[in-house]
Protein backbone atom coordinates (compact mmCIF):
# COMPACT_ATOMS: atom_id res chain seq x y z
CA UNK A 1 0.00 0.00 0.00
CA UNK A 2 2.95 2.27 1.24
CA UNK A 3 4.57 1.67 -2.59
CA UNK A 4 1.42 2.23 -4.44
CA UNK A 5 0.45 5.87 -2.35
CA UNK A 6 4.32 6.33 -3.40
CA UNK A 7 3.52 5.93 -6.80
CA UNK A 8 1.01 7.85 -6.90
CA UNK A 9 2.59 10.73 -5.64
CA UNK A 10 5.22 10.75 -8.33
CA UNK A 11 2.89 11.21 -10.62
CA UNK A 12 1.28 13.75 -9.38
CA UNK A 13 4.89 15.62 -8.81
CA UNK A 14 5.65 14.79 -12.64
CA UNK A 15 2.34 16.13 -14.23
CA UNK A 16 2.31 19.37 -12.34
CA UNK A 17 6.29 20.08 -13.35
CA UNK A 18 5.11 18.98 -17.24
CA UNK A 19 1.89 21.04 -16.52
CA UNK A 20 4.11 24.09 -15.23
CA UNK A 21 6.43 23.92 -18.05
CA UNK A 22 3.69 23.63 -20.43
CA UNK A 23 2.96 27.49 -19.46
CA UNK A 24 5.77 28.49 -21.50
CA UNK A 25 8.70 27.29 -22.61
CA UNK A 26 7.66 23.62 -24.05
CA UNK A 27 4.04 24.74 -24.75
CA UNK A 28 3.13 22.34 -28.07
CA UNK A 29 0.58 24.79 -30.26
CA UNK A 30 -2.06 22.92 -32.68
CA UNK A 31 -0.10 24.29 -35.18
CA UNK A 32 3.10 22.85 -34.19
CA UNK A 33 4.48 26.00 -34.46
CA UNK A 34 8.17 26.40 -32.51
CA UNK A 35 9.15 29.62 -30.65
CA UNK A 36 12.56 30.65 -29.58
CA UNK A 37 11.63 32.78 -26.98
CA UNK A 38 8.97 33.00 -24.52
CA UNK A 39 8.01 34.75 -21.35
CA UNK A 40 5.26 34.25 -18.52
CA UNK A 41 3.38 37.66 -18.53
CA UNK A 42 2.79 38.95 -14.33
CA UNK A 43 -0.90 39.24 -14.86
CA UNK A 44 -3.86 37.46 -16.81
CA UNK A 45 -2.58 33.94 -16.87
CA UNK A 46 -1.09 35.11 -20.30
CA UNK A 47 1.78 33.91 -22.04
CA UNK A 48 3.98 35.63 -25.43
CA UNK A 49 5.83 33.23 -27.44
CA UNK A 50 8.02 34.80 -30.89
CA UNK A 51 10.96 34.08 -33.06
CA UNK A 52 12.67 37.29 -34.37
CA UNK A 53 13.72 37.18 -37.89
CA UNK A 54 17.21 40.44 -38.32
CA UNK A 55 17.40 39.52 -41.40
CA UNK A 56 13.94 41.25 -42.31
CA UNK A 57 13.50 42.94 -39.09
CA UNK A 58 9.78 40.75 -38.61
CA UNK A 59 9.06 38.85 -35.80
CA UNK A 60 6.40 35.76 -35.57
CA UNK A 61 4.25 36.06 -32.52
CA UNK A 62 1.62 33.98 -30.54
CA UNK A 63 0.26 35.64 -27.68
CA UNK A 64 -1.49 32.75 -25.30
CA UNK A 65 -4.04 33.91 -22.98
CA UNK A 66 -5.37 30.93 -20.56
CA UNK A 67 -8.33 30.17 -19.02
CA UNK A 68 -10.41 32.14 -21.35
CA UNK A 69 -14.57 31.78 -21.62
CA UNK A 70 -16.22 31.62 -24.60
CA UNK A 71 -17.61 35.09 -23.97
CA UNK A 72 -14.24 36.87 -23.77
CA UNK A 73 -12.11 38.47 -26.15
CA UNK A 74 -8.69 39.05 -25.65
CA UNK A 75 -6.41 41.51 -27.07
CA UNK A 76 -2.06 42.50 -27.58
CA UNK A 77 -0.01 44.77 -28.82
CA UNK A 78 2.87 47.09 -28.60
CA UNK A 79 2.96 50.73 -28.18
CA UNK A 80 5.28 52.51 -30.59
CA UNK A 81 5.42 56.21 -29.29
CA UNK A 82 4.12 55.99 -25.68
CA UNK A 83 3.65 53.47 -22.69
CA UNK A 84 -0.30 52.92 -22.18
CA UNK A 85 -3.04 51.72 -23.51
CA UNK A 86 -3.87 54.99 -26.02
CA UNK A 87 -1.23 54.22 -28.91
CA UNK A 88 -1.31 50.72 -28.95
CA UNK A 89 -1.48 48.61 -31.79
CA UNK A 90 -3.60 45.62 -30.79
CA UNK A 91 -3.76 42.36 -32.18
CA UNK A 92 -7.39 40.90 -31.40
CA UNK A 93 -9.38 37.85 -30.87
CA UNK A 94 -12.96 37.47 -30.63
CA UNK A 95 -14.76 34.08 -30.02
CA UNK A 96 -17.88 33.22 -32.87
CA UNK A 97 -21.01 31.54 -32.32
CA UNK A 98 -19.39 28.23 -34.38
CA UNK A 99 -16.62 28.20 -32.19
CA UNK A 100 -14.11 29.83 -34.20
CA UNK A 101 -12.34 32.63 -33.14
CA UNK A 102 -11.95 36.01 -35.23
CA UNK A 103 -8.55 37.65 -35.90
CA UNK A 104 -7.94 41.27 -36.62
CA UNK A 105 -5.84 44.82 -36.07
CA UNK A 106 -6.98 47.22 -33.73
CA UNK A 107 -5.61 50.87 -33.54
CA UNK A 108 -6.34 51.86 -30.15
CA UNK A 109 -6.67 56.31 -30.13
CA UNK A 110 -8.35 56.53 -27.17
CA UNK A 111 -9.52 54.91 -23.89
CA UNK A 112 -13.41 54.93 -25.33
CA UNK A 113 -12.25 52.71 -28.54
CA UNK A 114 -14.61 49.46 -28.74
CA UNK A 115 -11.74 47.59 -30.57
CA UNK A 116 -13.36 48.16 -34.35
CA UNK A 117 -11.36 46.64 -37.04
CA UNK A 118 -8.57 49.09 -38.72
CA UNK A 119 -5.08 48.85 -39.65
CA UNK A 120 -1.91 49.65 -37.40
CA UNK A 121 0.92 51.84 -38.10
CA UNK A 122 3.16 49.32 -38.91
CA UNK A 123 2.35 46.04 -41.21
CA UNK A 124 1.10 43.09 -40.12
CA UNK A 125 0.80 40.68 -42.68
CA UNK A 126 -0.37 37.40 -40.89
CA UNK A 127 -2.72 36.95 -38.28
CA UNK A 128 -5.41 34.53 -37.36
CA UNK A 129 -6.51 33.03 -33.89
CA UNK A 130 -7.39 29.66 -32.58
CA UNK A 131 -9.38 28.39 -29.02
CA UNK A 132 -8.68 25.10 -27.75
CA UNK A 133 -9.47 24.25 -24.02
CA UNK A 134 -9.83 27.49 -22.67
CA UNK A 135 -6.59 29.01 -24.38
CA UNK A 136 -7.09 31.76 -26.85
CA UNK A 137 -3.82 31.82 -29.25
CA UNK A 138 -3.37 34.93 -31.62
CA UNK A 139 -0.57 34.40 -34.35
CA UNK A 140 0.62 37.19 -36.40
CA UNK A 141 3.97 38.38 -38.09
CA UNK A 142 4.66 41.67 -37.59
CA UNK A 143 6.71 43.93 -39.25
CA UNK A 144 8.67 45.54 -36.71
CA UNK A 145 8.77 49.79 -37.26
CA UNK A 146 11.63 51.56 -37.98
CA UNK A 147 14.19 48.30 -37.16
CA UNK A 148 13.55 48.87 -33.52
CA UNK A 149 13.24 45.54 -31.17
CA UNK A 150 12.08 47.23 -27.79
CA UNK A 151 8.46 48.26 -27.21
CA UNK A 152 6.10 48.75 -24.71
CA UNK A 153 3.70 45.77 -24.62
CA UNK A 154 -0.15 46.02 -23.48
CA UNK A 155 -2.46 43.24 -22.99
CA UNK A 156 -6.23 42.52 -21.81
CA UNK A 157 -9.40 40.69 -21.93
CA UNK A 158 -13.02 42.12 -21.67
CA UNK A 159 -16.46 40.78 -22.34
CA UNK A 160 -18.25 40.22 -25.69
CA UNK A 161 -22.11 40.39 -26.00
CA UNK A 162 -23.42 39.70 -29.25
CA UNK A 163 -20.18 39.45 -30.84
CA UNK A 164 -19.28 43.09 -29.74
CA UNK A 165 -16.33 43.54 -27.39
CA UNK A 166 -17.31 45.43 -23.72
CA UNK A 167 -15.33 47.41 -21.50
CA UNK A 168 -12.64 45.59 -19.38
CA UNK A 169 -12.79 45.80 -15.65
CA UNK A 170 -10.55 47.93 -13.90
CA UNK A 171 -9.04 45.82 -11.43
CA UNK A 172 -5.50 45.49 -10.66
CA UNK A 173 -5.23 42.47 -13.10
CA UNK A 174 -6.41 44.52 -15.55
CA UNK A 175 -4.87 48.07 -15.28
CA UNK A 176 -0.88 46.29 -14.41
CA UNK A 177 -1.22 44.38 -17.81
CA UNK A 178 1.58 46.78 -18.96
CA UNK A 179 5.23 46.20 -19.41
CA UNK A 180 7.93 45.89 -22.36
CA UNK A 181 9.71 43.75 -24.48
CA UNK A 182 12.93 43.66 -26.24
CA UNK A 183 12.46 40.99 -28.96
CA UNK A 184 15.99 40.36 -29.50
CA UNK A 185 17.18 40.37 -25.74
CA UNK A 186 14.09 38.06 -24.55
CA UNK A 187 13.78 40.85 -21.38
CA UNK A 188 10.77 41.74 -20.34
CA UNK A 189 10.17 44.05 -17.86
CA UNK A 190 7.35 46.14 -15.45
CA UNK A 191 5.20 48.54 -17.06
CA UNK A 192 6.77 52.56 -16.86
CA UNK A 193 7.09 55.81 -18.07
CA UNK A 194 3.16 56.69 -18.78
CA UNK A 195 1.49 53.74 -17.15
CA UNK A 196 3.73 53.62 -14.47
CA UNK A 197 3.43 57.38 -14.38
CA UNK A 198 -0.37 57.10 -13.88
CA UNK A 199 -0.70 54.33 -11.27
CA UNK A 200 1.59 56.23 -9.00
CA UNK A 201 -1.04 58.88 -9.24
CA UNK A 202 -3.91 56.65 -8.36
CA UNK A 203 -1.95 55.61 -5.92
CA UNK A 204 -1.08 59.13 -4.51
CA UNK A 205 -4.41 59.84 -4.98
CA UNK A 206 -5.88 57.36 -2.51
CA UNK A 207 -3.27 58.11 0.39
CA UNK A 208 -4.13 61.46 0.19
CA UNK A 209 -7.89 61.02 0.33
CA UNK A 210 -7.57 58.47 2.97
CA UNK A 211 -5.62 60.47 5.68
CA UNK A 212 -7.29 63.40 5.14
CA UNK A 213 -11.03 62.66 4.92
CA UNK A 214 -10.67 59.00 6.01
CA UNK A 215 -8.15 59.20 8.94
CA UNK A 216 -7.43 63.36 9.64
CA UNK A 217 -11.28 64.29 9.92
CA UNK A 218 -12.45 61.58 12.43
CA UNK A 219 -9.75 62.45 14.49
CA UNK A 220 -10.43 66.58 14.13
CA UNK A 221 -14.35 65.86 15.76
CA UNK A 222 -12.91 63.33 18.45
CA UNK A 223 -10.81 66.16 19.40
CA UNK A 224 -14.08 68.75 19.73
CA UNK A 225 -15.74 66.09 21.04
CA UNK A 226 -13.89 64.93 24.22
CA UNK A 227 -10.76 66.88 24.56
CA UNK A 228 -12.75 69.84 26.10
CA UNK A 229 -14.06 67.88 28.58
CA UNK A 230 -10.82 68.32 30.69
CA UNK A 231 -10.81 71.76 32.09
CA UNK A 232 -6.83 72.51 31.47
CA UNK A 233 -7.87 71.94 27.96
CA UNK A 234 -9.52 75.32 27.57
CA UNK A 235 -9.69 76.79 25.03
CA UNK A 236 -6.05 74.62 23.68
CA UNK A 237 -9.33 72.12 22.03
CA UNK A 238 -10.25 74.61 20.06
CA UNK A 239 -7.13 75.24 18.28
CA UNK A 240 -5.91 71.75 18.07
CA UNK A 241 -9.32 71.37 16.55
CA UNK A 242 -8.96 74.06 13.93
CA UNK A 243 -5.29 72.84 12.95
CA UNK A 244 -6.24 69.52 12.39
CA UNK A 245 -9.44 70.16 10.01
CA UNK A 246 -7.25 72.49 8.24
CA UNK A 247 -4.94 70.43 7.58
CA UNK A 248 -7.06 67.14 6.91
CA UNK A 249 -8.88 70.11 4.49
CA UNK A 250 -5.18 71.18 3.11
CA UNK A 251 -4.43 66.97 2.46
CA UNK A 252 -7.95 66.16 0.56
CA UNK A 253 -8.32 69.67 -1.78
CA UNK A 254 -4.31 67.71 -2.70
CA UNK A 255 -5.94 64.54 -3.26
CA UNK A 256 -9.13 66.12 -5.33
CA UNK A 257 -6.71 67.96 -7.43
CA UNK A 258 -4.79 64.59 -8.40
CA UNK A 259 -8.55 63.32 -8.75
CA UNK A 260 -9.49 65.57 -11.70
CA UNK A 261 -5.44 65.16 -12.70
CA UNK A 262 -6.41 61.51 -12.91
CA UNK A 263 -9.87 62.29 -14.93
CA UNK A 264 -8.67 64.28 -17.21
CA UNK A 265 -6.08 61.92 -18.46
CA UNK A 266 -8.69 58.89 -18.52
CA UNK A 267 -11.09 60.15 -20.94
CA UNK A 268 -13.75 57.60 -21.27
CA UNK A 269 -12.73 55.85 -17.43
CA UNK A 270 -15.63 56.87 -15.34
CA UNK A 271 -16.40 55.95 -11.53
CA UNK A 272 -19.51 58.32 -11.38
CA UNK A 273 -20.23 57.17 -7.87
CA UNK A 274 -16.52 58.03 -6.22
CA UNK A 275 -16.12 61.16 -8.33
CA UNK A 276 -19.75 62.57 -7.14
CA UNK A 277 -18.81 61.48 -3.60
CA UNK A 278 -15.38 63.63 -4.08
CA UNK A 279 -16.88 66.24 -5.51
CA UNK A 280 -19.71 66.76 -1.94
CA UNK A 281 -16.51 66.43 0.03
CA UNK A 282 -14.52 69.14 -1.33
CA UNK A 283 -17.59 71.10 -1.42
CA UNK A 284 -18.72 70.38 1.66
CA UNK A 285 -15.15 71.07 3.14
CA UNK A 286 -15.15 74.13 1.88
CA UNK A 287 -18.66 75.37 3.58
CA UNK A 288 -17.02 74.06 6.77
CA UNK A 289 -13.93 76.78 6.28
CA UNK A 290 -15.65 79.22 5.29
CA UNK A 291 -18.23 78.59 8.51
CA UNK A 292 -15.76 79.01 10.69
CA UNK A 293 -14.84 82.30 9.54
CA UNK A 294 -18.31 83.11 9.76
CA UNK A 295 -18.43 82.15 13.01
CA UNK A 296 -20.80 83.76 15.50
CA UNK A 297 -19.98 85.28 19.16
CA UNK A 298 -20.72 82.64 21.65
CA UNK A 299 -23.45 85.36 23.32
CA UNK A 300 -25.13 85.52 19.47
CA UNK A 301 -28.73 84.37 19.17
CA UNK A 302 -27.74 82.75 15.94
CA UNK A 303 -24.83 80.54 17.72
CA UNK A 304 -27.18 77.82 18.46
CA UNK A 305 -28.09 77.48 15.15
CA UNK A 306 -24.09 77.42 13.61
CA UNK A 307 -23.49 74.87 16.13
CA UNK A 308 -26.34 72.71 14.24
CA UNK A 309 -25.06 73.33 10.98
CA UNK A 310 -21.05 73.07 12.00
CA UNK A 311 -21.86 69.59 13.80
CA UNK A 312 -24.20 67.90 11.26
CA UNK A 313 -22.15 68.92 8.02
CA UNK A 314 -18.99 67.96 10.33
CA UNK A 315 -20.01 64.70 10.33
CA UNK A 316 -21.85 64.29 7.09
CA UNK A 317 -18.32 65.32 5.68
CA UNK A 318 -16.51 62.43 8.06
CA UNK A 319 -19.42 59.42 6.96
CA UNK A 320 -19.00 60.47 2.90
CA UNK A 321 -14.91 60.33 3.46
CA UNK A 322 -15.11 57.04 4.77
CA UNK A 323 -17.25 55.61 2.55
CA UNK A 324 -15.75 57.31 -0.88
CA UNK A 325 -12.36 55.62 1.12
CA UNK A 326 -14.00 52.29 0.43
CA UNK A 327 -15.00 53.25 -3.06
CA UNK A 328 -11.45 54.17 -3.77
CA UNK A 329 -9.89 51.28 -2.31
CA UNK A 330 -12.57 48.92 -4.34
CA UNK A 331 -11.42 50.70 -7.72
CA UNK A 332 -7.78 50.97 -6.92
CA UNK A 333 -7.96 46.90 -5.46
CA UNK A 334 -4.42 47.05 -3.81
CA UNK A 335 -3.18 44.11 -1.39
CA UNK A 336 -6.19 43.63 0.63
CA UNK A 337 -3.57 44.19 3.91
CA UNK A 338 -4.13 47.75 2.97
CA UNK A 339 -7.71 47.60 2.94
CA UNK A 340 -7.20 45.34 6.18
CA UNK A 341 -4.82 48.50 8.08
CA UNK A 342 -7.93 50.82 6.86
CA UNK A 343 -10.49 48.95 9.00
CA UNK A 344 -7.69 48.42 11.85
CA UNK A 345 -7.44 52.19 11.60
CA UNK A 346 -11.29 52.70 11.94
CA UNK A 347 -11.60 49.97 14.37
CA UNK A 348 -9.03 51.78 17.12
CA UNK A 349 -10.71 54.83 16.36
CA UNK A 350 -13.92 54.06 16.98
CA UNK A 351 -12.57 51.93 20.30
CA UNK A 352 -10.99 55.11 20.97
CA UNK A 353 -13.99 56.77 20.72
CA UNK A 354 -16.26 54.86 22.63
CA UNK A 355 -14.06 54.53 25.43
CA UNK A 356 -13.87 58.19 25.42
CA UNK A 357 -18.12 58.55 24.95
CA UNK A 358 -18.72 56.76 28.46
CA UNK A 359 -15.91 58.82 29.91
CA UNK A 360 -17.57 62.54 28.77
CA UNK A 361 -20.85 61.25 29.75
CA UNK A 362 -19.54 60.11 33.44
CA UNK A 363 -18.18 63.50 33.66
CA UNK A 364 -21.04 65.28 32.74
CA UNK A 365 -23.50 63.69 34.91
CA UNK A 366 -20.98 63.79 38.04
CA UNK A 367 -20.69 67.84 37.08
CA UNK A 368 -24.60 67.81 36.97
CA UNK A 369 -24.94 66.19 40.28
CA UNK A 370 -22.48 68.73 41.38
CA UNK A 371 -24.41 72.01 39.98
CA UNK A 372 -27.61 70.66 41.77
CA UNK A 373 -25.60 71.04 45.01
CA UNK A 374 -23.33 73.66 44.96
CA UNK A 375 -24.59 75.53 41.70
CA UNK A 376 -23.38 76.29 38.27
CA UNK A 377 -20.28 75.91 37.79
CA UNK A 378 -17.71 78.81 35.49
CA UNK A 379 -17.31 79.80 32.12
CA UNK A 380 -14.55 77.15 31.89
CA UNK A 381 -16.47 73.86 33.13
CA UNK A 382 -17.81 71.54 30.49
CA UNK A 383 -21.53 70.98 30.48
CA UNK A 384 -24.14 69.04 28.90
CA UNK A 385 -25.00 72.09 26.84
CA UNK A 386 -21.52 72.39 25.29
CA UNK A 387 -21.27 68.50 24.90
CA UNK A 388 -21.18 67.68 20.94
CA UNK A 389 -19.27 68.40 17.85
CA UNK A 390 -19.21 71.86 17.50
CA UNK A 391 -21.33 73.25 20.62
CA UNK A 392 -18.41 73.57 22.81
CA UNK A 393 -17.14 76.54 20.74
CA UNK A 394 -19.44 78.37 23.06
CA UNK A 395 -16.78 77.91 25.53
CA UNK A 396 -13.87 79.84 23.40
CA UNK A 397 -14.20 83.99 23.19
Amino acid sequence: MGKILTILFCILISNSIISSAQNCDTFTFTNNAIYASCVTLPVQNAHLHWNYHANNGTVDVAYRHTGVSTSTWVAWGLNVGGSGMVGTQALVAIPNANGSVQAYTSSINSYTTSLQQSPLSFNVPVISADSVNGDVVIFATLVLPSGRTSFTQVWQNGPVSNGVPGAHNMASENTNAVGTVNFVTGQVGAGGGVGGSVRHRRNTHGVLNAVSWGILMPMGAMIARYLKVFKVAHPAWFYIHVACQITAYGVGVAGWGTGLKLGSDSVGIKYTTHRNLGIALFALGTLQVFALLLRPKPDNKYRKYWNIYHGGVGYTVIVLGIVNVFKGLDILDPEKKWKNAYIGVLIALAAIAGSLESFTWFVVLKRKKEDKQTGPVGNGAYTGNGHGHGHGHSQVA
